[in-house]
Parts: C-alpha cells; structure tokens; sequence
C-alpha cells in the first residue's frame, strides 16, 4: 500500500510540475503576443536626418584639382629652394675654408 502511496504522490508531484510548466509556457505565449501587438501598434520612429551625404558636384572636384595642382607647384618650388639653399651653403662653406687655410699658411 505505501507503494501505490509513493507513486500517487510522484505521479501527483509530476503533474503539478508539468501542470507549472504548461501554466509558464502558457504565460510566455500570451507575453509574446501582447508585445507583438504593442510594436504593430507603436508607430515607427523616423529620423530626422539625413543618412546621406550629399556627392560632390563637378565645379567641386575641378576645384579640389586646382588646389593639389597648385599645392604640387608650391611644393616643388620649395624643393627647389631648398636645393638651391644647400648648393649656396656648400660653396660658402667650401670657400671659408679655403680662405681659413690660406689664412692660417699666411701667420
């Protein structure tokens, strides 16, 4: 008798788990469709700006040219500067020296 007891008890236990389990589910179901309802309802935010940049245009780009094209000259025009510079200062220091010497052999 105490085994049917025990497997009445294990079988009544089962079902209040299963009976909880379906109660849950049932639950989980009815949220789901509640907030599904809610966001058809919500209307849908927009931005209010733009995503898309605006293109350039071509007086843009023709622009944008010109001024690499002008940045380009004035970069060479420094090279150039520079090298002419170094030259200069390489005969200068050439021709101090040789007057240094000469003034040295002259004492």
């Amino acid at each position: 008798m105490s085994d049917a007891l025990d497997k009445a008890e294990k079988a009544l236990i089962e079902a209040q788990t299963n009976t909880s389990a379906v109660q849950l589910a049932a639950m989980a179901m009815e949220l789901a469709k509640l907030a599904t309802q809610q966001q058809a309802q919500a209307p849908a935010q927009t931005c209010q700006h733009d995503h898309h940049k605006p293109r350039r245009s071509s007086g843009e780009w023709i622009g944008i040219a010109c001024a690499v094209c002008v940045g380009s000259v004035g970069l060479a025009f420094a090279s150039l500067a520079l090298a002419i510079l170094g030259g200069v200062a390489a005969i200068v220091v050439l021709v101090l020296r040789d007057m240094w010497a000469d003034f040295q052999k002259g004492k």
